[in-house]
């Protein structure tokens, strides 16, 4: 039945939901790099070292995420509520593209740090209830496939408006403050950033109309009394029930610690670029070319999926990431910049979409958008601890290297802990086989006593 179903054609509401993807990467590609860069420019500006703006980036990644693992699991539990997952999912997303647009204004780095950590938090909400909207979309033998479609197209299809916007920079501010035409001189223009950043924000806003027109929430939980109170209070419930849900409580742990080689990985690549000295264009390129290589990994991990158990395939993507932290530990030339690059695309979309859809298997359907909420907090909160010590070690020692070096330990400990959560699954499975056998012999024994 499974193989039926994955050979079966996308639907309309999987086609408009895998389409946010594509719009919302947009912003992931601007939010790593010309955010970055722009940051960059304001603290040059202000005399602030290259030292001391890469750890007040990482710092304000880490504020993001502190917010979304205190305030995320309660919009996602609000989400679960009848009829609520579609208002919040726009509102949010509105408001996260007015944000994208508003930091290409030059004005006070702090400032602009304050509107980047709203934005950022405005984004990962949305993004959130999105996850979440999987189990109302597709069913679980096709999970799989849709996650990592969406992940793939993602990574193409976003490189589009960041070109665009790149391209009409580069023609049209070549001569900005320098009497020698360049792509770096033509990038260092406040306002050519506007116009990025206005062209990323209205690409998501164009994708996320389809989803939006088309989602109809069936899985839900019925409104009862006070909508804020009632919310609390599931989500209480659901901690106090942890026991009951052991495999899915061990599944966040272990993501929290291997999902931080991906996060902190993306969040400070144009940063370890600086500091190796590696110009603004060979990082956009290369951060250009990732997204590339993802594309085409993703879909062989989808491909993957109908032949090898999801679980499997997530490990081999933890494997691959221990090697991807361990050598980023020891890269000291631009050669070595690329090698690292490449070897993330290989594994990005994997490792992000196949978890994706496993934690959608193993979730109660009804209360998705208060299990995503705490996905995405477990996630974000890997970011916080990965961009945390990188900032702290960076600004101590001067050296992005040392920096790295806690992702090394955090994703080991992360496939570990999802090891012995694939052997909490199993034993769940065998305490219900043992239950069904019984249950039958004793249908049999009753039956042969009359």
């Amino acid at each position: 039945m499974g193989d039926i179903m994955n050979k079966q054609k996308l639907t309309k509401q999987e086609k408009a939901w895998i389409l946010y993807d594509v719009g919302n990467s947009a912003f992931t590609m601007v939010s790593v790099s010309l955010f970055a860069l722009f940051f960059g420019i304001l603290t040059k500006n202000n005399n602030i070292s290259t030292s001391l703006s890469n750890s007040l980036w990482s710092y304000s990644a880490s504020i993001v995420t502190l917010i979304a693992v205190f305030v995320g699991p309660l919009i996602g539990t609000i989400s679960d509520r009848e009829g609520m997952k579609r208002p919040i999912f726009m509102l949010l997303s509105l408001l996260g593209i007015l944000g994208c647009i508003a930091l290409g204004i030059p004005m006070n780095y702090i400032l602009w740090l304050i509107i980047l950590i709203l934005t950022k938090v405005l984004y990962n909400g949305a993004l959130m209830i999105y996850d979440s909207m999987l189990v109302d979309i597709t069913s679980k033998e096709r999970m799989d496939k849709v996650s990592t479609y969406g992940y793939a197209l993602g990574y193409v299809f976003s490189v589009i408006p960041f070109l665009i916007g790149i391209a009409i920079v580069a023609l049209g501010f070549q001569n900005y403050n320098t009497t020698t035409p360049s792509m770096e001189a033509s990038l260092a223009c406040p306002w050519g950033y506007l116009i990025c950043f206005a062209i990323n924000a209205i690409w998501w806003l164009i994708f996320t109309i389809p989803v939006f027109k088309t989602y109809k929430q069936k899985n839900f939980i019925k409104k009862e009394g006070n909508l804020l109170k009632s919310s609390y209070k599931t989500l209480i419930e659901t901690f106090k029930d942890a026991k009951k849900h052991k495999k899915i409580f061990l599944f966040l742990i272990a993501f929290f610690f291997y999902i931080d080689a991906v996060y902190s990985i993306i969040e400070l690549a144009i940063k370890v670029s600086e500091s190796l000295g590696v110009d603004q264009i060979q990082a956009l390129i290369a951060l250009i070319g990732v997204q590339f290589i993802a594309f085409p990994s993703s879909i062989i991990f989808a491909l993957l999926s109908k032949r090898i158990k999801t679980e499997k395939s997530i490990i081999c993507c933890i494997i691959g990431y221990l090697g991807i932290t361990t050598f980023a530990c020891f890269i000291n030339s631009n050669w070595m910049f690329w090698v690292l690059a490449i070897c993330v695309g290989l594994f990005q979309g994997g490792i992000q979409s196949l978890s994706r859809s496993y934690f959608a298997k193993i979730i109660p359907e009804n209360k998705s958008g208060e299990f995503f909420s705490l996905y995405d907090a477990f996630g974000k909160g890997a970011s916080f601890l990965g961009t945390l010590l990188f900032g702290i070690i960076n600004q101590a020692t001067n050296n992005a290297n040392l920096g790295i070096i806690p992702l090394v330990f955090l994703v080991l400990i992360g496939g570990i802990v999802f090891l012995i959560s694939l052997k909490e699954k199993n034993k769940k499975v065998n305490a219900n086989s043992d239950i069904v056998l019984e249950t039958d012999l004793a249908l049999t024994s009753e039956i042969l006593e009359n």
